[in-house]
């Protein structure tokens, strides 16, 4: 079992939540957890792993913490 922190910013914490710690019987990838929170892969803007600029396709391990941030617009 393998427990991780999610951290949502800006419009993702709408209808959602800011942070939850969410547990997975085995390590997950980045992509499958955005599939969860039914976030899409256009949408997203940066995602970070334990701080550092993450790939959707990185797995998550026991303690890692994930923020999720969207796309930016403006102008």
């Amino acid at each position: 079992m393998i427990t991780i922190t999610v951290k949502l910013f800006a419009n993702f914490r709408v209808g959602r939540f800011k942070v939850e710690q969410r547990d997975y019987p085995q390590a997950i990838s980045c992509r499958k957890l955005l599939a969860e929170l039914s976030i899409s892969v256009e949408e997203l803007g940066v995602l970070m792993i334990n701080g550092r600029h993450a790939d959707v396709d990185d797995l998550l391990s026991d303690g890692d913490s994930v923020g999720i941030f969207p796309l930016v617009g403006g102008g």
